[in-house]
């Protein structure tokens, strides 16, 4: 049991080791990192049973050359996003990236935060899909009509299948050296796989999903790593539930449209493991709002005793008290033992 977004602005401690740091510059301080990684460990004793590295997906693309930044209350914002496959696409395909040098700060987080767990939960690495990444570099930040994402999968098919590829291939090495540095389990984030239709789905985000989970076990062991379990989640879309599960991926995430029942049943027929799934949104809710979901789920789980790891559908919202998230974490442990 672990939610996304576990380390982060609802919890008070977080506030007074950012500072006045900017998002990103946490992110490329390890220390920091690392202590805002084990925060929820602390926070919530005994209910977490995994930490996930404070880290962002889209430090991808400033490792190769576009500038991100986070701004208050509007998230991340690309100054300069790529419109059409300009000059600026051109260079981005043409710059070769060293993986290990320029996301070295994670690699270290991650090293770091090994140590000062010592064991206690395991740590989980992770990146962003090709798919949500392609759309944040031409989008420029989050969209609602995701205009120019459309268009260049619509408009420029094969480019946007070239940088697909290429922005895959760096997953799986940036995957890889978490692994190398002590991620102990790996997540891949598709956080606008919904804005996709089934067909274009197929085309622009499932063969660069099943790619990473192919070739990632083989990167690893050729650096002399063993594979670690893989999760995939495809937020918004489960009609890609059966896709996925036909693929390497060891857990498939589900976000709160999929009913749990039918849900585990598909994974279940497959050989895998499930992850969720509630609304975040019952975080601002009365407890007996919350149990009602729990009950729900873990019923639909299988009784949660085997196939299911307890998450939320998606991440943590602004706005949500610490202490109605360790009520909900609570519940799953108590519905799950007397079920």
């Amino acid at each position: 049991m672990w939610v996304m977004r576990q380390a982060g602005r609802y919890l008070p401690e977080y506030h007074k080791e950012k500072g006045s740091k900017d998002f990103f510059e946490c992110c490329r301080n390890p220390e920091v990192a690392s202590n805002l990684t084990i925060q929820p460990i602390d926070h919530f004793p005994g209910l977490i049973d995994a930490a996930i590295i404070f880290s962002d997906i889209l430090v991808i693309p400033q490792a190769m050359g576009m500038e991100v930044v986070m701004e208050e209350g509007k998230g991340p914002v690309f100054p300069h996003p790529m419109r059409t496959p300009d000059e600026q696409y051109k260079k981005i395909m043409a710059n070769e990236v060293d993986v290990k040098e320029s996301l070295d700060y994670v690699y270290q987080a991650i090293t770091l935060t090994r140590q000062k767990l010592k064991g206690r939960v395991p740590l989980i690495g992770f990146c962003g899909a090709p798919w949500t990444l392609l759309s944040y570099m031409v989008e420029g930040g989050g969209s609602k009509m995701f205009f120019n994402a459309k268009t260049w999968i619509y408009k420029y098919p094969q480019e946007s299948k070239n940088l697909l590829q290429k922005t895959t291939e760096i997953c799986i090495e940036y995957l890889a050296q978490q692994v190398v540095a002590g991620a102990q389990i790996v997540q891949i984030f598709d956080s606008w796989a919904g804005e996709l239709s089934a067909q274009s789905f197929d085309t622009f985000s499932l063969p660069y999903l099943k790619q990473i989970a192919t070739e990632l076990p083989k990167r690893l062991a050729s650096l002399g790593q063993a594979t670690v379990p893989m999760i995939v989640f495809a937020k918004g879309a489960p009609f890609a539930l059966e896709r996925l599960c036909d693929s390497n991926y060891n857990v498939i995430g589900l976000d709160w449209l999929h009913e749990p029942a039918e849900a585990y049943r598909i994974a279940q027929k497959a050989g895998k493991v499930v992850q969720g799934n509630a609304d975040p949104g019952i975080l601002y809710g009365n407890a007996a709002s919350t149990t009602a979901v729990v009950e729900n789920m873990v019923r639909g789980f299988g009784g949660g005793k085997q196939g299911w790891i307890a998450n939320l559908g998606h991440g943590i919202t602004p706005y949500a008290k610490p202490e109605a998230l360790e009520f909900y974490l609570q519940e799953i442990k108590r519905v799950a033992t007397a079920s």
